[in-house]
């Protein structure tokens, strides 16, 4: 915004931006300023209110600089352009045509801003058809404006196919469908005459202008009762191919719309033997069209179509997924208030179990689409060295995500006790393992691991065969898979191929020194005096020491028992043995003062 801002602050000569005045008279390139416009004002983004800001800026310079104020900053008065104005000479200038035209570009994208928001807030509505009416009011003027005898025969025309668009806006939102036909017939009948009188560089907006008319002329047509205007636009959106854009947007509304009014008939669907009532305007909507959508997937003319085609469809299977789910919990309160006994699947369960299988299904088509594309790029030379390839990984990746998407297929409520279905999905599983395990043997042949990848393939082999087998009892369940006949005739002749590489890679390989074929295995510290090359000494585990040692015989330490003394002559010892003997009184006296000892 402030990069705008800021290249606006500067007016352009108006030789320099196609607004200048002819020798034959007054000349405005309508198209071509409002294209330029939009596209570097926010629209290319679908950003309304930016090129609003942009339109009220630009109509401040013009007025300023042409000293056309509507009064001053204390009273407004009100001026307009008129016929008159632009016979005088003094007026003999096209921006005063530029200035109405952006006055209607202001109220047209103000009402697209409008139309945005009322999505979410429905009385917006009412100001969109006001500021809608007053875009065409301000179209009718500068249409008038343009019959001056000083304006070009090429402005005048592209003055009426504007007022025509603009008019036309006006009644198709608010369906008068015949209405709408016919200004948008008149707007496209003018510019295709305006495309052939040019050449073909100055054709080429005049042709997208047309193609951007289209899908509302189409829409207004089923509107009406032609009943191939759908596949018309379903035809149209596959020909906007991968882009997005303001094409792309309009198109997916207008089919929106159309399935809207269609899914007013539908009440019921049948899926798994189960007759589902569906009472959610969102999911009658998504039925409806699921088969459309797959009808243009499949005839999408390039990969780049077919991914954009599988996002909106899965985006559109989440958002009626959610609003379901919604319900869901609505109607579990329900239940708990009721003390009812859930034991059967419920519709509303059964029927959010079937919306998911369409968006895990979906999921698995997407990436198989996706991994026959990467399959297809492997097999092809690689050119430049410096850009990164598709590898084995890659799709190895994506066989992962269908594997996860199956299992969670296996899991849906209401189908535990379906076996024929359990029985489909455990095939498909048994399929798209014997993919993911090929590719798996397809990255160890890259780094040369010969054998595992040997193993690999006999793994693959027993899947396909294991699938052969079990097919036969689900005729049906195949016909939506690739096919394992032409994995199984792959895989031999991959075989066939790593045997002799691998037989070729041991050939090449240099012969090694004797001294490096010696295996021994004593340790290092028993052989220091003789050399050979040991590739374990620089490994994990270096033979260097024997660990734990054997063990060596050595002399015990002595014991000592003292067994003698049973036989040892010890001396007589009476004599020093005390004697007691009969002193009577007087030894008694010698005892007490110490005389006898």
């Amino acid at each position: 915004m402030a990069s705008d801002k800021k290249n606006e602050g500067k007016i352009v000569p108006m030789d320099e931006n196609k607004e200048n005045a002819t020798e034959d008279g007054i000349g405005l390139e309508i198209l071509q300023i409002i294209k330029d416009s939009q596209q570097q004002h926010g629209l290319r983004h679908g950003d309304y209110q930016r090129y609003r800001g942009y339109c009220s800026r630009r109509l401040r310079r013009l007025r300023k600089t042409l000293g056309f104020k509507c009064g001053n900053r204390h009273k407004f008065t009100g001026k307009k352009v008129t016929v008159e104005m632009l016979s005088d000479n003094r007026y003999s200038d096209n921006r005063y045509l530029l200035l109405v035209l952006m006055e209607a570009e202001r109220a047209w994208s103000y009402a697209m801003q409008l139309k945005q928001e009322a999505n979410t807030e429905p009385r917006k509505r009412f100001h969109l058809l006001s500021r809608l009416r007053k875009a065409a009011k301000h179209g009718e003027r500068l249409e008038k404006l343009c019959e001056s005898p000083r304006v070009d025969a090429k402005t005048k025309l592209e003055a009426q196919a504007y007022t025509s668009y603009l008019s036309g806006m006006v009644r198709f939102e608010l369906q008068e469908w015949k209405a709408a036909t016919e200004a948008f017939n008149k707007c496209k009948t003018i510019y295709e005459k305006l495309a052939s009188a040019f050449t073909e560089e100055l054709a080429v907006l005049y042709h997208q202008r047309v193609e951007e008319i289209s899908p509302n002329i189409r829409y207004c047509a089923y509107n009406i009762g032609d009943q191939n205007a759908m596949n018309e636009l379903m035809q149209m959106r596959l020909s906007a191919g991968g882009g997005g854009g303001m094409m792309a947007e309009k198109l997916e509304a207008l089919i929106t719309q159309t399935r809207a009014k269609q899914a007013a008939t539908m009440s019921e669907v049948e899926w798994r033997g189960r007759t589902v009532p569906v009472k959610i305007d969102k999911a009658r909507i998504f039925l409806l069209g699921l088969g459309d959508n797959e009808a243009a997937i499949a005839q999408a003319a390039n990969e780049e179509t077919k991914e954009r085609l599988y996002e909106t469809l899965l985006a559109e299977c989440r958002d009626t997924i959610q609003a379901v789910r919604e319900e869901l919990k609505t109607e579990a309160k329900q239940r708990e208030r009721s003390d009812e006994a859930s034991g059967k699947v419920s519709n509303l369960q059964f029927l959010h179990s079937y919306l998911t299988y369409i968006k895990l299904w979906t999921v698995v088509k997407r990436n198989e689409s996706m991994a026959h594309m990467l399959q297809a790029k492997l097999k092809e030379p690689q050119t430049d060295e410096n850009k990164r390839g598709p590898r084995p990984q890659d799709l190895i990746r994506l066989y992962d995500i269908i594997l996860q998407s199956l299992a969670e297929l296996s899991t849906l409520q209401g189908l535990e006790e379906d076996h024929t279905f359990q029985k489909e999905v455990a095939l498909k599983m048994l399929v798209y393992k014997a993919y993911r395990c090929f590719f798996i043997a397809q990255s160890y042949v890259l780094v040369k691991k010969w054998s595992e990848a040997l193993v690999l393939y006999e793994r693959v082999l027993k899947y396909a065969k294991e699938v052969q087998s079990k097919a036969k009892s689900l005729n049906n369940s195949l016909k939506d898979l690739p096919d394992v006949q032409e994995l199984i005739t792959e895989v031999n002749a991959e075989k066939y191929s790593l045997q002799a590489a691998a037989i070729l890679d041991t050939e090449d390989a240099p012969e090694a020194p004797s001294q490096q074929k010696v295996k021994d295995n004593t340790p290092l510290c028993e052989r220091l005096d003789t050399f050979h090359l040991d590739p374990t000494l620089v490994g994990k585990q270096p033979n260097l020491v024997q660990f734990p040692p054997d063990f060596q015989p050595i002399p015990c330490k002595p014991l000592f028992f003292d067994l003698a003394l049973n036989h040892v002559a010890f001396p007589p010892l009476d004599d020093k043995v005390e004697q007691k003997g009969k002193g009577g009184l007087t030894g008694y006296i010698k005892g007490i003062f110490g005389f006898g000892s």
